[in-house]
């Protein structure tokens, strides 16, 4: 090994301890220093000036569930620090130990066999805390959801059925009456917008069943906390949008982009930063996403294609966008899904929309590009269709002689 990493120390991290590494280089050999600390914020600081007496430049430690990040935030600014996966620092059966382990970490280091988590700077990470809660918060307003319906089945009302969105303006309206004791269909259904477009007498009937007192709690109570985590939501966003106000330019490029709305392109920003600036190539984001195949190799038989694990939050937004951009006419990931649904499906033919979605993304992040949508219409995408089916063609044995429709005869 050769010394290129300078003094480098490594950490096994627990949740009231800390199992500290230094490799310090020598005439001939590596000499280990060995050091536990605690992981209060007086013992960080201990730790952070003990790092500093022994000259230490790079760091690295292990995501141990959450008790990295107050690690992290101890030292972050004054070493350069590396996050490495579990995985990559297995030890072998039966010969486990804290600072066996740390030194296992410094040395895989050295030898540039970790393989290390992408860590975006303190703002990034308060963007990605704040998306990250709100699709929490989304998720939870579903299972509510699920639940109200679930109560207003027991009591024979069909109310999301007649009604696109149980939760509408509409809906929430009649959900609140039933709760202070209206159960007349008349009266119910005249709370209903006038936007709606369910004819009066469905409505009614679909009104017909009731509530007892305890469903009717049990209905106040969920809809108190949907209506609260509207308002956090809400919140969160108005947040989101004050946090990325210097950001608006790759906002606005990037929600030209089909399929992509305001909240998703925070949500983008929060996880790969405004510029993708940690990914030199759109291959390299795919892969740390999760949505490029994957390899599965031995002897030169390929066992599996499937996709790598990556970025869940990610994962889960792209499929999302991707169903929408497929929606979007005449869009180049119409086209694309409709090539690939015949031969693929539907789930694997918006997975690769959703691959296609992403290297899009990066090239407007990384080199600051406004997308421009071609889709059918791009006349050099149908020049070049048009000589495939002419080649097509004289290999059959054909002369093609090409005349436009305009000056052709009349049908």
């Amino acid at each position: 090994m050769n010394p290129v990493y300078g003094v480098v120390a490594g950490m096994d991290v627990h949740k009231r301890m800390l199992a500290v590494v230094v490799a310090v280089w020598g005439e001939q050999e590596i000499e280990y220093r060995q050091r536990k600390f605690g992981t209060s914020c007086g013992e960080l600081e201990g730790l952070s000036e003990w790092l500093s007496q022994q000259q230490v430049s790079e760091i690295a430690m292990e995501s141990t569930a959450q008790y990295w990040r107050p690690v992290w935030l101890a030292l972050e600014g004054r070493f350069r620090l590396h996050l490495a996966q579990p995985r990559s620092t297995l030890a072998p059966r039966g010969r486990k130990s804290d600072f066996a382990d740390a030194t296992r970490i410094v040395r895989r280091l050295l030898a540039e066999d970790l393989t290390l988590s992408y860590v975006p700077d303190r703002e990034q990470r308060q963007w990605r805390a704040m998306t990250r809660m709100r699709v929490r918060m989304s998720t939870q307003q579903v299972r509510l959801r699920n639940q109200m319906e679930g109560l207003l089945e027991e009591g024979r009302i069909k109310l999301s059925s007649v009604v696109s969105d149980l939760l509408g303006v509409s809906g929430r309206a009649i959900l609140w009456a039933m709760v202070h004791g209206t159960s007349d269909p008349e009266k119910l259904a005249a709370l209903a917008s006038y936007k709606l477009t369910t004819p009066v007498a469905q409505l009614k009937e679909a009104l017909r069943g009731e509530l007892d007192s305890s469903q009717r709690l049990l209905l106040k109570m969920l809809l108190e906390q949907w209506e609260q985590l509207a308002a956090h939501i809400e919140q969160l966003e108005a947040q989101m949008a004050r946090a990325l106000q210097a950001w608006e330019p790759a906002i606005r490029r990037l929600v030209e982009i089909p399929g992509i709305s305001h909240v998703a392109a925070h949500q983008i920003i929060a996880e790969v930063g405004p510029e993708a600036s940690a990914f030199l190539a759109p291959e390299k984001l795919a892969s740390w996403v999760g949505v490029c195949p994957g390899t599965q190799e031995s002897a030169e038989v390929s066992y599996s294609s499937r996709s790598p694990k990556g970025n869940p939050m990610l994962r889960r937004l792209l499929t999302q966008c991707a169903w929408a951009a497929v929606k979007v006419k005449g869009s180049i990931f119409e086209q694309k899904f409709r090539t690939l649904l015949p031969r693929l499906g539907a789930k694997p033919a918006i997975w690769a929309v959703a691959h296609r979605l992403l290297r899009v993304i990066w090239k407007v992040l990384h080199d600051k590009v406004s997308y421009i949508e071609r889709g059918l219409l791009d006349s050099q995408a149908l020049e070049r269709r048009r000589k495939r089916y002419v080649r097509h063609l004289r290999k059959l044995g054909f002369a093609v002689t090409l005349t436009p429709i305009e000056a052709g005869p009349a049908i």
